[in-house]
């Protein structure tokens, strides 16, 4: 018996680049002459991508009016020094510093250039996230068309990428910059190995350094694009590439450099902590079944996205097992990969479709438990094309075989249906994260049951009491914020974050022992990553209570956790300067400056410690340095101001400082020294 002739699936249908098997309208009358294809069946690609570019926009425009928000935010953005300097110094603390326990510099940079615009105004990073957002819809039609050469595939594919509610977390929350950023340079790179693999000679070699150069800044961004090189032996296998020795050497470059970062990102995650303590509390048979609860629950948040949850908690353990539903997981799974092995391993786009959200989701399926949810929408990113590929793949293999028009056309109208259907849904997402209050009241809804929105609340009404103008503001922020904290600690006892913010609501009011018993509390409960934090508050506690020996006690206790802890340098700096002790204080000053050198703070008081030991020059480039950072720091000029009063005798520049400070709200002017420079 005859073999059968090998179909190269991605040639299209009769019928042109559409697939819908119509004969193109002629573009010539002559009769004889070839015909013409018009302008916008020429530029069809280009069509469909500026229509996938604009939907995409219009439905996440809606963002540019949002805020930050406390979750994470404070420590990429709004509190984050390293954001603030650009210079050659800056820059190679950016490249040479984890944030949060993650390397990521692009994104950080990214961040810093938007700092240098528009300083803490949210618009031009929501703004940025959209766009970055929408060219990667465009890049996923690119990608997909050159894979298939099916445009109506590659387009289907794109809009359920672009308008999926999964992927509204990445977009609309400025601390998931590093999903839109590494996704971008993701696909380009792919789009690139893809142009590589069919090109020939010089512009070979040319198109491959492009996508390792792409891959490497995807790795900067994020450091889950390891994956990519097995994405690259996946369009090997969808394109029906041989293997060869040199397919597996090109690949080499791509694996050292995801090994590489893997142990960087691995390394990283472990000197934050939170590896280790979650896997001590789970065995082999709970990594397993949260791994198939993941897996399960994101493909049925692909077909069906509700419930949708800026944080989704770990389960509780009842004694030593889960809730039973969680154990049904890994068996639906389980009967989920047998059918689709069974039916779809014949048809090379749906193997390649699986796969690819297999590969690039594997490593998110919490078998080695890291941070505090389970799962979260941002990591959906990129997995989910290998399921919208197998969508758009059917819905255009249909529409070219299709008998019936009618038939036909239902199929892809409903599918677009659906896909906007997907876009609204994201819009009215998009404004659940206009701020902290309407995202965590969203997430408290969600998940009632857990201490993890109480908390955010909580500490969300902190910074309003903090920041309060009016009495009756400061009180309904107080009470607000004593209600939700304390909320989560009647839901967990145990937990330690809202103990921290209670204990400095304590201390700033003066409640000594409140504020010790928060503080120790949060230290008993917690010997990792916070703390550091409950003894550095208790330095600052003994600080404010003129007790100088506990106070360097705990600080320093607070450096022996976390020598990276820059306040708690600067604090000790303070108190080894009250103490008498310029030498040892200069040492921490110095530290400070070099764990945040975009502070003002750390350069404000490093200057004032080297004026008060007479190096009147080195203290005067602090103070410059500490205008540059924070212009509107009224202190800043007037320390500033008695350099060029007491040092230089220059009273006319020292009354310009003074004049700047009292324009900035600085108003504890020495009134001896106002009289030497106003006479």
């Amino acid at each position: 018996m005859p073999m059968a002739k090998k179909q190269d699936i991605r040639k299209p249908a009769a019928g042109g680049q559409g697939g819908t098997g119509a004969a193109p309208k002629a573009g010539s009358t002559v009769p004889g002459q070839p015909v013409r294809p018009g302008f916008l069946v020429k530029h069809a690609g280009l069509l469909y991508a500026a229509v996938i570019a604009a939907v995409t926009f219009l439905f996440f425009k809606v963002c540019l009016d949002n805020q930050f928000v406390s979750w994470d935010d404070p420590g990429y953005v709004t509190e984050n020094p390293i954001i603030t300097n650009l210079s050659g110094g800056g820059l190679r603390h950016i490249f040479s510093t984890a944030v949060m326990g993650n390397y990521h510099p692009l994104t950080i940079l990214s961040l810093a250039i938007e700092y240098s615009y528009v300083q803490l105004v949210p618009w031009l990073y929501h703004l940025d996230s959209v766009l970055l957002h929408t060219l990667a819809a465009v890049l996923v039609y690119w990608l997909v068309a050159l894979l298939t050469r099916r445009p109506l595939a590659a387009a289907i594919t794109a809009l359920l990428f672009a308008l999926h509610p999964m992927h509204v977390e990445s977009v609309a929350w400025v601390s998931a910059r590093k999903d839109v950023l590494y996704g971008t340079f993701y696909l380009a790179s792919l789009i690139a190995y893809v142009y590589c693999q069919r090109a020939a000679g010089g512009k070979k070699w040319g198109l491959y350094g492009l996508a390792l150069v792409l891959f490497l800044f995807s790795l900067l961004s994020k450091p889950v694009a390891v994956v990519l090189p097995v994405t690259l032996l996946l369009i090997d296998y969808f394109e029906q590439r041989k293997w060869s020795v040199a397919a597996v050497l090109g690949k080499l470059p791509f694996f050292a450099l995801s090994i590489g970062f893997g142990i960087k990102a691995v390394m990283d995650q472990r000197e934050l902590g939170v590896v280790s303590k979650l896997s001590e509390h789970f065995n082999i048979v709970d990594t397993l079944t949260m791994g198939g609860y993941t897996f399960g629950t994101y493909l049925w948040k692909a077909l069906v996205p509700a419930g949708l949850s800026c944080f989704y908690p770990y389960p509780t353990k009842v004694g030593n097992f889960f809730p039973a539903s969680f154990y049904a997981y890994p068996v639906v799974v389980a009967i989920i990969i047998f059918l689709a092995w069974k039916f779809g391993r014949k048809n090379r786009a749906i193997v390649f479709g699986s796969l690819f959200f297999v590969a690039n989701i594997a490593l998110l399926l919490q078998f080695v438990p890291v941070g505090n949810a389970i799962i979260a929408d941002r990591y959906s990113y990129i997995p989910y094309i290998g399921l919208f590929f197998i969508v758009g793949w059917l819905v255009a293999n249909y529409a070219e075989k299709a008998q019936s028009a009618t038939a036909k056309n239902i199929v892809v109208a409903g599918t677009l249906a659906v896909c906007l259907l997907f876009g609204f849904l994201s819009n009215a997402r998009c404004k659940t994260w206009y701020d902290s209050t309407t995202l965590w009241t969203d997430q408290m809804e969600k998940h009632p049951e857990n201490e993890y929105a109480y908390n955010s609340l909580g500490f969300e009404y902190f910074n309003k009491w903090k920041n309060a103008r009016s009495a009756e503001d400061e009180k309904n922020a107080y009470d607000s914020a004593q209600y939700y904290l304390n909320t989560a600690l009647k839901l967990n006892p145990k937990y330690v974050y809202p103990y921290l913010t209670l204990g400095i609501m304590a201390r700033v009011l003066g409640r000594t022992d409140e504020a010790r018993f928060d503080f120790h509390t949060a230290a008993k409960l917690d010997n990792g990553s916070e703390a550091p934090k409950a003894y550095l508050g208790l330095g600052i506690l003994y600080f404010v209570a003129k007790n100088p020996d506990s106070s360097a006690y705990y600080l320093r206790e607070a450096i022996r956790l976390r020598p990276n802890l820059q306040a708690a340098h600067a604090n000790y700096a303070n108190l080894l300067d009250i103490m008498g002790k310029p030498d040892e204080a200069l040492k921490e000053y110095n530290l400070s400056v070099a764990l945040a050198p975009g502070s003002y703070e750390s350069y404000l008081n490093r200057g004032r410690l080297l004026y008060g030991m007479k190096r009147f020059d080195e203290a005067f480039r602090d103070y410059n340095k500490a205008i540059e950072l924070n212009p509107t720091s009224g202190e800043s000029y007037y320390t500033r101001a008695l350099y060029y009063g007491q040092v230089l005798g220059n009273k006319a520049l020292a009354m310009q400082d003074v004049e700047n400070a009292a324009a900035y709200g600085f108003k504890q002017v020495d009134p001896v020294f106002y009289d030497s420079i106003s006479k």
